[in-house]
């Protein structure tokens, strides 16, 4: 087996702040309601950017969403819009541009979202789910993939799972500096191929500055009889594969400082209808 660790210092994310935010953003979209077209329409009577309903009853388990794609340059404006969300459920038309749908599996505010999602893409079908606990106060985000290539076999199937347990990770980053890290990591992943399988932790604790510092471990190793061949592979992979998860995170680590630098600190209605922008108009002139 081989393990490969990282640290990286991203700023602190406020947790009020944060879960007030959640809970405006649940409040929205649980007034919500379908408009002409399938568009999705918040209470002002403003329509959520991109966003359709393509099949189902809005919030409702089964309901179906997906982007719809600008307009063609040249395209008609009879036959072919007239099909509208419909034929984009369906997957039908020309358009090279077809949007990926997402399901709504549970929608209950004061317990859990579940939303799933199928994506195909080069030839690989993805199926990604996502489970919110507790979404005005998130208390866990789950995670599921499962990936393979239609006709490829066993070696074109791969699969995952990763839970981040909210509160373990408030309880972690509250600690003093001088404390030890959280024996069990907040956040983790694994996935699970035919010839390896990982490991993948988040764990963080607080600097002395207030800035979180986060350690990203990551371990490897060969399944079966092939764990003689992935301990050769994975002894001239080292380099690669430690360079790799450093760079990834110092760039998660760099977007997650920028973001946060962006975020405007606001509250109560003003930090509501800075949300309900934002779902109305993303490339607007506010940031979140």
């Amino acid at each position: 087996m081989a393990r490969f660790a990282h640290t990286v210092t991203v700023a602190a994310l406020d947790r009020g702040w944060f879960e007030e935010a959640a809970d405006a953003l649940v409040d929205l979209l649980d007034a919500s309601r379908e408009g002409p077209g399938g568009t999705v329409v918040l209470a002002d009577g403003r329509a959520v950017e991109g966003l359709r309903l393509l099949k189902g009853r809005h919030l409702r388990p089964g309901a179906r969403y997906g982007e719809v794609p600008a307009a063609r340059e040249g395209a008609g404006t009879g036959a072919e819009a007239a099909d509208g969300p419909a034929a984009l459920a369906c997957g039908t038309g020309d358009s090279p541009a077809v949007p990926q749908a997402v399901v709504l599996r549970a929608w209950r505010p004061s317990h859990s979202v579940e939303v799933e999602s199928l994506v195909v893409e080069e030839g690989m079908s993805l199926k990604l789910g996502l489970r919110l606990s507790g979404p005005r106060r998130p208390r866990a985000v789950e995670l599921s993939l499962a990936g393979h290539q239609p006709g490829g076999g066993s070696l074109y199937r791969f699969s995952g799972r990763g839970k981040a347990d909210l509160a373990a990770w408030w309880a972690a980053v509250d600690r003093l500096p001088i404390a030890p890290p959280a024996a069990r990591p907040p956040a983790s992943g694994r996935a699970v191929h035919r010839l390896a399988k990982a490991r993948l932790t988040l764990t963080p604790r607080p600097a002395e500055d207030g800035s979180w510092r986060i350690t990203v471990a990551l371990s490897v190793r060969g399944r079966w009889l092939l764990r003689p061949v992935g301990a050769v592979v994975l002894f001239f992979a080292r380099g690669p594969l430690e360079r790799g998860l450093r760079e990834a995170a110092e760039s998660a680590a760099a977007e997650w400082n920028t973001a946060l630098a962006e975020l405007t600190p606001l509250h109560g209605e003003a930090l509501r209808a800075e949300i309900a922008d934002a779902l109305v108009n993303p490339d607007g002139p506010k940031a979140l």
